[in-house]
């Protein structure tokens, strides 16, 4: 029996002050947004296309449209903002910067708010982890930027037979250090720019590259909370290079990276909004 007061598991509900809380993430949010020259962009809660962005198909909550094709709820905004503004409203704007304040739908019936931020055609990620400091640190949270390089895990897969990719989702340091690689023993253990020096002197060149665009972007920061995380792994469809996440504990704030789209790069990131209210309320 299902009570009347009850609502879904994993669905949201604001009211009175945590409400109050929700609203000023979105309007300070908004306002770092604007005055950075973003635009703001409202898509659709059903989609074509969120197969595109979902690895595990089983999340998407599916329903279907009037002439039975294959419908899912909003899982993942930046896909379908890609989309529709190249396909869609390419005749109408030559605009590449865009933000979204709306909330996402994973099954059976999980909901999660979100500001997400898209910089098409743009490849200095920092122009865009600077801003989600920046409206982190006016509502007075400063946590930790974790900087990561998707393209390493990949690359020591390929270099060393024992290493599979669920090596590095699992973190499984206890392998790494069991190949007795210098270089990669200290790979594991790099957590600080001034750790990168020593390591670039005897890492193989393709790894010294995408460590030096992890320093670039660490450089270019105007926060002095940073580490690096090299090894760090998520299965991202779209996040395939550097990537980043804002974390404080075991919450996470932000997550973005660096994407390509037909050929162009591009960056953007989300704020995780019920995560920042909950903090913000206690």
């Amino acid at each position: 029996m299902i009570l009347e007061h009850e609502i879904p598991q994993g669905t949201r509900l604001y009211f009175g002050n945590t409400a109050k809380i929700k609203r000023n993430i979105e309007s300070v949010a908004s306002d770092v947004l604007y005055e950075n020259g973003f635009e703001e962009i409202v898509t659709p809660v059903f989609s074509y296309h969120q197969h595109l962005s979902i690895a595990d198909q089983r999340e998407l909550v599916k329903v279907n449209d009037t002439k039975n094709n294959s419908l899912t709820l909003r899982a993942d905004s930046t896909i379908d903002v890609v989309r529709i503004i190249e396909k869609r409203l390419g005749e109408n704007t030559e605009h590449k910067k865009w933000f979204y304040i709306q909330p996402v739908f994973r099954y059976p019936t999980e909901e999660h708010y979100q500001v997400g931020v898209e910089f098409m055609g743009e490849k200095k990620l920092s122009c865009v982890l600077n801003i989600a400091v920046t409206i982190l640190e006016k509502l007075e949270l400063y946590p930790l930027v974790q900087i990561s390089n998707m393209r390493i895990p990949h690359i020591l897969s390929e270099m060393f037979e024992e290493l599979t990719l669920d090596d590095f989702r699992h973190l499984n340091i206890e392998k790494f250090l069991s190949l007795n690689v210098l270089w990669l023993t200290k790979l594991v253990y790099l957590q600080h720019v001034e750790q990168l020096h020593e390591l670039l002197e005897i890492a193989p060149p393709e790894i010294q590259k995408e460590l030096i665009k992890m320093k670039n972007i660490s450089d270019e920061m105007q926060c002095g909370k940073i580490v690096l995380a090299p090894l760090y792994y998520a299965k991202m469809l779209y996040y395939k290079e550097l990537f980043f996440r804002i974390i404080d504990k075991n919450e996470v704030y932000a997550k973005g990276g660096r994407y390509t789209n037909n050929g162009n790069s591009s960056v953007g990131f989300a704020i995780y909004t019920d995560t920042v209210c909950e903090t913000l309320t206690k």
